[in-house]
This record gives C-alpha cells, structure tokens and sequence, in this order.
C-alpha cells in the first residue's frame, strides 16, 4: 500500500444525550447518559486506519477543548494533521438526542472546521496513488466548498471518493453536478442515490443489512450482506466507506472491496457508538466464515 487516504470532510465532536422522549417546546427533559465523543469525517477515517491504510486529514480543526479532543481521538488512531489548529476558533460540536426509540435529533455548532481556507489546501499535495475523499457536507459550508473548488483541478490524478451524505438535496444542483462530474467512485445509501437520480460510472450503493450494489461501467452487482445482531447502527455508512477506500488502496478490485467493506460494517452494527469500525483481522475472520 503506497497511497493514504486524504479526507477534506469534517470532524466535529458529538454530544449524545440518551433522553426518554424530546422535550417540547421550552421544556427540559433529564438524559440517561451523556457521551462526548469525537464524530463527523473521523468515523471514516478510524475505519480506513484499523484496515491498515495510511490517513491524512486535510480538514480544519480548532483551539479548544473540543480540538483538543478531536486531535487526541485522530492522532490514538494513527491519524496524520496536515494542518496546524485554528488559533480562533473551536473545532464544531453535534448535539445528538437519542430517544427511547433509537431515533436521533440533531443540532450542529459549526466551528473550524467549516473554515477550510484555499491557502490551506494549498499546502497539501496528494499523488496519483492517494485516494481523495470529498464529504457532500463541505459543499454545505462556502468557505470549504470554495477552497475545494478551487484545489479539486490540480489534483495529479488522485481518486476521488464522493460520500454526499444525507443533505445532499441541499447542495446546489449545478455545483452537484460539476461535483459528480469529477468523482471516480461515488458511496451512497439507497436513499441518497434516489435523491442524485443518474449515477456516475462507478457507484456503490450501499442498503443497510442488505448489503451494497456495485455499479460499474453499466454492470450492476448486488453484493450480500452478512448476518449479525443488531445492536447499532451508528457509523454504520462511515465504516463501509472507509474500509472501501483502504481496500482501493491495497489494491483491491472494487467487487473485493466492497465485499470487506460490507463485512466491515456488519461488524460495526454490533458494538454501540459511531467509531466502532472492526479492525483487519476481524473483517478476515467474517469473510473467510462466509466461503
């Protein structure tokens, strides 16, 4: 494995509150449990690495306590910075109410991580070995998209991976489609490839306990999922994509990548909390049990 990994997605930090209903309007309701953790684009980058995979993150990150938290939880997971944190300003924080159904509420702070500045791309040169991975969130924020608009052009060849995200229908249409029009491989859910409509050439569309289809080149393949106890769901879709891109990496085809990359995220679903993507020899022992 020669290339990395280069994520320009975001890492927040998730404030996930286990509440026994939402509390209405003016209310307040006690949680349960109370979690701070590290969430956002290091839920993909975790998995990537525990597959072995070399990683950079290429996104903005901030001074204070939740940096310093999203730093320590990057840097435990063999994780390298490309920049140094913004001096004014807070990496952002999710507040995630869970309640007695599993259903998830959300409310975001953005913080620096939505400043991703051109002048910072700049600094980072990925090779023809490297797989790029574009979040459809930082076309949600105009300082990144601009930055990224910008530097996407000069990349020398690099793969790009494209993981729109569930708020894809809030990107603008004619920046999706110039989006689209550079990926090398799309990830979705079902639903978002709904919402896109024509897919590229190289897709993979993932569906739950399901598993994936492989779209390539005009061959669809449904690739099984395998069966487990459900105990979570969270970071599910984050496990797949980054063990995808750590297979790529090795150079896997992308039928065996999405093969482990299903394996990956059947294992994820076991464990509660976002970041529980399996490490290698896991997904081997999964697979092998399979043939």
């Amino acid at each position: 494995m020669t290339g990395r990994l280069v994520h320009t997605g975001q890492v927040v930090v998730d404030l996930v509150l286990a509440v026994p209903a939402l509390p209405p309007p003016g209310g307040d309701v006690l949680a349960s449990s109370t979690n701070l953790l590290p969430g956002g684009g290091f839920n993909v980058m975790a998995a990537a690495a525990r597959s072995g995979a070399r990683v950079l993150y290429a996104g903005s990150h901030g001074t204070g306590a939740f940096g310093d938290l999203a730093r320590a939880a990057l840097t435990a997971e063999g994780v390298e910075l490309a920049h140094a944190p913004m001096s004014e300003v807070d990496t952002g924080i999710v507040v995630v109410l869970v309640d007695a159904t599993g259903e998830r509420t959300f409310a975001t702070g953005t913080g620096a991580e939505g400043r991703l500045r051109a002048d910072l791309l700049d600094r980072v040169i990925p090779t023809s070995d490297d797989v790029v991975y574009l979040s459809g969130y930082s076309w949600l924020h105009e300082t990144n998209r601009a930055a990224l608009l910008e530097w996407l052009p000069r990349l020398p060849g690099s793969r790009i991976l494209f993981d729109p995200g569930p708020l894809i229908a809030d990107v603008d249409p004619g920046d999706l489609h110039a989006l689209l029009s550079t990926t090398d491989i799309l990830s979705c859910t079902a639903r978002e490839a709904d919402v896109l409509g024509e897919l590229p050439p190289v897709a993979v569309v993932r569906d739950g306990a399901k598993g994936c289809r492989v779209h390539e080149h005009g061959r669809i393949i449904d690739v099984p999922g395998f069966a487990v106890d459900v105990v979570d769901t969270t970071g599910a879709g984050d496990t797949h994509c980054g063990v995808l891109a750590a297979e790529l990496l090795r150079g896997s085809t992308l039928l065996d990548a999405a093969v482990r990359a299903n394996a990956a995220a059947a294992l994820s679903v076991t464990r509660t909390g976002p970041a529980t993507a399996p490490v290698r020899a896991e997904i081997d022992q999964l697979v092998e049990a399979r043939k």
